[in-house]
């Protein structure tokens, strides 16, 4: 076959094809059409079934229906014990009467429900305050009420003067708002009260649970609730509780927790929300209440609500029990911790018989243990001094800070170790420092004469003028009579200073495990003279916690490792009543840095430490051996201030320090105390409440 007649037959079965193919188009369409047909005569059946044959039966299905919704509700939360166990911190439960807003609920209900409750529980809620818009929404909540408001209302007010657009449904609101007379909010005491349900009422988002009364509920009055429930839209009764803080020295470091109309603070709301909470949860705000959130907080119980058609609770299915939060183990003993506050109100009172103590605003004491940081007390004396009237301030311990005086002088000795200006026990010449165009600083020993001291008899001593030769040294200018003093380097020693101070806890964080500590005061070295830098090496011019010098003297007390304080010593799950139950973590030590520099020359600062109070004649804390139960070693620090008394007089003082730790050669516990402007040079106060804690200490555990 030729080429010519092939390609005619191919062109023929492709015309054929083709053709083929147009007249199957037809068929598709109408089989198409058919099917459409088809599904519209199903529909149209389907319709008539439900519409016309069984019209009743799907209308009254319709007029049942309700909603189902998820209630989320948080559950009691952990308890709080002393180290000993002792109950701090528990939940005290009670009735609630509770509201679950269904989504078609109107105000106007929601009022005759709040004039309802009213008769039953009268008086719930005669503490909680009610404001002026809160009496004008509960008028227009009445729908007669709102009608004729509305009525009242032009058309011209109803739209923008500006603009020309319709109000919207907030602006036309608070319109109706404006035009409600002082005259129509003049309730009775009875009315008022239905107010305040009403106000917790209409708070309340749509399928959410809330707390609307909840206290002292008779029997009867949570019977009638119950028996009414179907008159009561939205309205239940459940279970809730309150935190049971008792009346304990520890009471002020428990914290404090939010209530539920508060909920989340706005601070923390985002990263609450993030973790699953809701807005209304009560949750820890300050201390150890804020500090251990994560593990007082309690898991959520879930539950399915199920409303009629009028918004009434037809059933609740409970899909999870949730469980109470875990509970907390504190450090402290409750014991030990009133025997410090006897002590320093002992000590405190004593002073102000004496009349030394009438500026000072308080006394305070932190004792840790220097091996791993434990609190074993956090105590704490306030005075009005208006009044005079002293109260207990834990809180002061770690929140208030005061001049330190001579305690720092070991770590400025540190300093002049670590940047090479002094080695090992160096002796220095004690005179006095005259600086041109200043007053001349000196120690109060040597009365204007010199003194050949090395290291350890400066603290023993608490030389001044051995730490302003160091200080000096580390500005690259070595004393000589009537210097003159070179700026260039200011700056930079303040923070070679504080960089050493700041490794001992002092003018930092201590690294606390419960929120609110001060970080002591710091003034900017560029802000700062030469003179407030020579201050500064003892302990004239930053301000510290007694938290943050506690810190110190455990650093010292350990060999030079500084740790992080922690007032929790672990987390129980929770059991039955008020027992603790079985730990289910330790709170491991944190430790935060150590001290850079050679054990030899921590040596020197311990011998030091030690021939404070067991030195020679000179000692300054010598009083302290006269009735230690066991070996003490000390730092004491009498910085010089001034206050301002009762009649606006400046009064010269004292803040009299301590830092101190026992026994001195197998150190247990570690102290600090601050008492801040005592009107005397010669009180030891700071000495006697030092050593008392240490033997109060010996005799209710002993030491090792």
């Amino acid at each position: 076959m030729s080429k010519n007649e092939k390609n005619k037959n191919k062109n023929k079965k492709e015309k054929k094809s083709v053709g083929n193919s147009i007249k199957a188009i037809p068929m598709r369409i109408n089989l198409l059409f058919f099917l459409i047909f088809t599904l519209f005569i199903i529909l149209i059946a389907r319709l008539y079934n439900m519409q016309i044959v069984h019209h009743d039966f799907y209308l009254k299905k319709l007029e049942e229906a309700g909603s189902v919704t998820k209630v989320v509700e948080s559950t009691p939360r952990g308890q709080i014990y002393d180290a000993k166990g002792t109950v701090l911190v528990s939940n005290k439960a009670k009735t609630a009467v509770k509201f679950t807003r269904s989504n078609k609920i109107s105000a106007d209900q929601m009022r005759k429900v709040a004039e309802k409750l009213v008769t039953i529980v009268p008086g719930a809620l005669e503490n909680e305050p009610l404001t002026e818009r809160d009496k004008k929404d509960f008028y227009l909540a009445d729908a007669d009420n709102l009608r004729k408001v509305q009525e009242a209302t032009t058309t011209d007010e109803k739209y923008d003067k500006k603009t020309g657009d319709k109000l919207s449904e907030g602006s036309l609101y608070a319109l109706y708002i404006s035009k409600v007379t002082d005259g129509q909010i003049q309730y009775s005491p009875e009315q008022e009260e239905a107010a305040k349900i009403f106000k917790r009422m209409n708070a309340t988002s749509n399928f959410n649970t809330t707390i609307v009364i909840s206290g002292d509920l008779s029997d009867v009055q949570v019977a009638t609730i119950a028996e009414n429930e179907s008159k009561l839209s939205g309205i239940s009764i459940g279970n809730d509780w309150d935190r049971d803080y008792g009346k304990t020295a520890l009471r002020p470091l428990l914290g404090t927790i939010s209530s539920e109309r508060a909920g989340i603070p706005a601070e923390d709301l985002d990263e609450y929300l993030s973790k699953g909470y809701s807005r209304n949860d009560r949750v820890g705000t300050s201390y150890v209440e804020k500090g251990y959130e994560e593990y007082l907080q309690g898991t959520r119980k879930i539950s399915e609500v199920y409303l009629d058609k009028n918004g009434n609770i037809s059933d609740t299915k409970v899909l999870s029990d949730g469980k109470p939060g875990k509970n907390v183990k504190l450090t402290i003993d409750l014991k030990f911790q009133e025997g410090v506050e006897d002590i320093l109100q002992k000590h405190y009172q004593e002073a102000k018989n004496q009349g030394i103590a009438n500026v000072s605003e308080g006394a305070y004491a932190v004792v840790l243990n220097p091996d791993d940081g434990s609190v074993l007390a956090m105590a704490g004396l306030t005075q009005n001094k208006e009044t005079g009237e002293i109260t207990k301030d834990a809180l002061q311990s770690f929140t208030g800070s005061f001049v330190p005086g001579s305690v720092v002088k070991g770590a400025t000795i540190t300093a002049g170790w670590q940047y090479g200006v002094i080695n090992g026990n160096e002796t220095l010449i004690d005179q006095p420092i005259q600086i041109a165009g200043s007053p001349v600083k000196q120690s109060w020993f040597t009365n204007g004469g010199s003194l050949p001291i090395n290291a350890v008899q400066a603290l023993e001593y608490s030389s001044n003028t051995y730490m302003l030769q160091i200080t000096l040294k580390m500005l690259g200018q070595p004393y000589y009579s009537n210097m003159g003093l070179d700026l260039t380097n200011k700056d930079k020693v303040f923070e070679e200073l504080r960089k050493t101070y700041g490794q001992y806890g002092m003018g930092v964080s201590t690294g606390f495990d419960i929120p609110g500590e001060s970080e002591g005061l710091v003034p900017p070295a560029d802000k700062s003279s030469i003179g407030s830098l020579l201050d500064l090496s003892f302990g004239q011019y930053d301000n510290y916690t007694t938290l943050q010098l506690a810190q110190y003297a455990a650093t010292v007390a350990n060999g030079g490792t500084r740790y992080a304080p922690h007032i929790v010593s672990g987390i129980y799950e929770g059991s039955d009543g008020n027992a603790l139950g079985k730990e289910v973590k330790s709170i491991d030590t944190k430790e935060v840095n150590k001290v850079d520099i050679s054990k030899d020359d921590m040596d020197i600062i311990k011998e030091g430490f030690y021939q404070v109070v067991h030195g020679d004649s000179m000692a300054t804390a010598k009083d302290i051996s006269a009735g230690e139960s066991v070996p003490i070693s000390a730092k004491t620090g009498t910085a010089e201030t001034f206050a301002t008394d009762a009649n606006g007089n400046s009064v010269s003082t004292t803040s009299n320090n301590i830092v101190a730790y026992a026994p001195s050669n197998n150190p247990q516990i570690a102290l600090g105390v601050m008492i801040p402007n005592i009107a005397s040079t010669n009180s030891h106060i700071n000495q006697e409440i030092g050593k008392d804690i240490v033997n109060l200490y010996n005799s209710m555990y002993g030491f090792k």
